[in-house]
């Protein structure tokens, strides 16, 4: 009987492990197109993906992943094979450390790191400091230099733009400005708030369709502090080389967009008259006589692709987190000082901030020669299946503490050995708490599961970043309400399995987080 037991449990173990970790077959791309968090780079990321299509390559965009240094740290580990990017944020942000003073210096700085560099795409996209027309004209500004008299402005500017070298802390220095109430909020969300008044200034770029759209005003760069930022592409050299024709599709890219073409491709999306890929399209096939029919998927049908995607990372996270979980708790309780380091180390993984797990994941999970980023990607489960662990190994080890002490001891007078008496009695009489446990950290597993999309892992949080730099509620909702009810969905699952496998008796007997 008491090897019935442990088998079960050991079953049980071996089938969640197999759930979890069984991969779904894909289709590997042959080349991998990257695009940062805004529209004009996703826009090029589909023209690239379409005329290498039109070559006969089968390549993928992975979207919208985050800033510059998440996706050239992408390109630099081979996790995508070519981005679009701008000269002056090559020069202040990704080579800051090296002395480049010139395109050439550039170009061998980044063939050093087996990047190549196209020549420009045809047009500059620079920083800039907007306000609206009216508050311009209320204050009497035109130049960045006439902030320096209004340090009373309400500033909100781009995370990034904080930081980068070429940012706002390089441009106090070099401007003077006595500016001190700074915010940092995300580009999508900055014009709502310019346009509503409740900030002064925000940074934008100098093509952006908002621009134009609503007659906001770029203040003047009148001491030349921003550098060129000609559009460019990045792309790997080894790839160039065992696809020529990618080589040949960035080529003929190049010189092949002005200013006022992009801001218009800008304009098409942002306006929702077209998607990117219908606006990439849309170029090709004027500017360069490619005829490329994108196939727009409906609503219904994205909203569905991306619910399995959000399922395949639940999946491959938390069935392993429930095994590594209930494994741990044992041990904590079992090993009591070593385990309060345990539960203090899941702890902490717990307060690291997602986005911040992800970037520092990233390279470890690349070194190691898994897929760091895009679909498939290890990085998103590895930081979905640690978000898990703490409410599972702290609802194992708390149920299991819970059990009467008479119990064990009768356990041990019947001559049951430590493995018959856990798989007998210990583990059947935690289990209202371990389910707790689980239930706590799938709720959780969906809601976090919306960040893989930052990194380019698919899921519901695709329609969501979408519908907020498109400022569209219908998209946003797409992602939002599906992931809330998978959540619901997951935890009467939960609730059944509880009914379904615990005694009448334990149920609502053990303490722990319900």
């Amino acid at each position: 009987m008491k090897n019935t037991a442990i088998l079960k449990w050991g079953v049980l173990c071996v089938l969640l492990l197999a759930a979890g970790l069984a991969p779904l077959p894909r289709q590997a791309a042959t080349v991998r197109i990257g695009s940062k968090k805004f529209t004009e780079s996703v826009i090029l990321g589909e023209v690239l993906r379409l005329l290498a299509a039109d070559e006969g390559l089968n390549a993928a965009h992975y979207r919208e992943f985050g800033g510059t240094r998440i996706v050239f740290q992408a390109l630099e580990g081979g996790e995508i094979d070519a981005y679009p990017e701008y000269t002056g944020t090559i020069v202040e942000e990704i080579l800051a450390s090296q002395a480049v003073p010139d395109d050439e210096a550039m170009r061998r700085e980044l063939r050093a790191r087996g990047i190549g560099m196209s020549e420009s795409l045809g047009f500059s996209n620079s920083y800039a400091l907007a306000l609206t027309r009216q508050r311009a004209e209320a204050l009497g500004i035109s130049k960045i230099s006439d902030l320096r008299r209004l340090p009373e402005l309400h500033l909100a500017l781009t995370h990034e733009f904080l930081d980068r070298g070429d940012g706002w802390r390089a441009l106090v220095r070099h401007y003077d400005l006595p500016q001190r109430n700074v915010v940092g909020v995300d580009h999508d969300v900055a014009y709502p708030q310019l346009l509503s008044g409740e900030i002064d200034v925000t940074d934008v770029y100098s093509t952006d369709a908002m621009v134009h759209r609503n007659d906001l005003v770029l203040l003047e760069d009148d001491q030349n502090f921003f550098p060129r930022y000609d559009a460019v592409w990045l792309y790997r050299l080894d790839t160039a080389e065992r696809h020529p024709k990618l080589l040949a599709g960035i080529h003929r890219l190049e010189r092949s967009i002005v200013e006022q073409k992009m801001r218009e491709l800008n304009d098409a999306v942002e306006s929702g008259e077209q998607s990117e890929s219908q606006a990439a399209a849309a170029f090709l096939r004027t500017q360069l006589g490619v005829k490329s029919e994108p196939k727009e998927d409906s609503l219904s049908r994205v909203i569905l692709r991306h619910v399995g995607e959000h399922l395949d990372l639940v999946r491959r996270s938390l069935l392993p987190a429930i095994v590594v979980g209930v494994a741990l708790g044992i041990f904590c309780q079992r090993f009591r000082r070593t385990g309060r380091v345990v539960l203090a180390a899941v702890g902490l993984l717990q307060t690291i901030p997602s986005l911040a797990l992800l970037v520092l994941l990233m390279p470890l999970v690349g070194a190691l020669g898994y897929p760091s980023v895009g679909e498939g990607s290890v990085t998103a489960v590895v930081a979905l299946l640690a978000y898990c662990l703490f409410p599972i190994v702290r609802n194992t080890f708390t149920g299991l503490e819970g059990i009467p002490r008479g119990t064990i001891e009768s356990a041990t007078v019947l001559g049951l050995s430590p493995a018959a008496k856990l798989a007998e009695i210990e583990l059947p009489m935690a289990l209202p708490v371990m389910l707790a446990g689980i239930r706590t950290a799938a709720v959780q597993n969906v809601g976090f599961a919306t960040l893989g999309a930052i990194i380019g892992a698919g899921g519901l949080g695709q329609p969501i970043l979408r519908g907020i730099r498109l400022n569209d509620v219908k998209l946003i909702l797409a992602g939002a309400i599906p992931a809330a009810l998978l959540a619901l969905l997951l935890q009467l699952l939960i609730d059944w399995v509880e009914r379904a496998v615990v005694a009448r008796g334990l149920k609502g007997g053990a303490t722990g987080d319900r």
